[in-house]
């Protein structure tokens, strides 16, 4: 004789009670990724060879778009060599034949590569020779590329970094001169020493106006 079944019914309860409910999603988060574990490399931030007497130093601060510094971001900077050439050198990531562990340039060569990760208060430092214009390019101001890696980014970021040495140039730069005056002073950095330049990356511009995003770059 076919018998009668109970269905089990979930933990808490009652049998005949109405459904429960459905819950509510959990609003998505980004954690993550962290490129300050693996990607920087011993000397990242060295980009002139060691001594050299024509080294500057560009430094600045990553902000997100409350105005907090960002201490996990990393900063990738590519710039053409003293003679324009975008060839560059091998040999910012040099590997230990014996051991394969990776130890950085040589400090001798020009790669024209830097990788700098910011600190806890989202400061980052540079050592490289004065920007130069790319050969080829004579209608080009002199100028050092960015690519910004960021948690909650989900695509890394380009820009630019121009010295304020070269108005002129900076003037009749292709790119400069097609942005409204205030966006491309976010390009621009700025003079504080002998040799010192402060470039600050702002991700988002803050709900207060206070800090003005960065201009950044699609390439096509």
């Amino acid at each position: 004789m076919p018998r009668a079944t109970t269905r089990p019914q979930p933990a808490g309860r009652e049998p005949g009670a109405a459904p429960a409910a459905p819950l509510a999603p959990t609003p998505s988060q980004t954690i993550g990724p962290f490129f300050g574990y693996a990607l920087p490399f011993p000397g990242g931030g060295q980009i002139a060879p060691a001594g050299h007497p024509d080294t500057v130093t560009v430094h600045g601060l990553v902000r997100d778009g409350t105005g907090a510094p960002v201490p996990d971001a990393l900063l990738e900077f590519w710039q053409a060599g003293p003679d324009g050439s975008l060839t560059g050198a091998p040999g910012s990531l040099r590997r230990d034949p014996a051991t394969g562990a990776v130890i950085g340039r040589d400090g001798v060569d020009f790669t024209g590569f830097g990788r700098v990760p910011t600190d806890a208060d989202g400061r980052y430092v540079l050592r490289t020779l004065p920007a130069t214009a790319p050969a080829g390019r004579p209608d080009a101001a002199p100028y050092l590329a960015v690519c910004v890696f960021a948690r909650g980014l989900l695509h890394h970021l380009a820009t630019r970094v121009y010295f304020p040495e070269h108005a002129t140039a900076n003037a009749a730069d292709p790119l400069l001169a097609q942005l409204p005056t205030e966006r491309a002073r976010t390009l621009l950095a700025r003079a504080d020493g002998p040799g010192r330049y402060r470039f600050d990356v702002q991700l988002q511009q803050t709900a207060d106006g206070t800090h003005e995003e960065t201009v950044f770059l699609a390439f096509r």
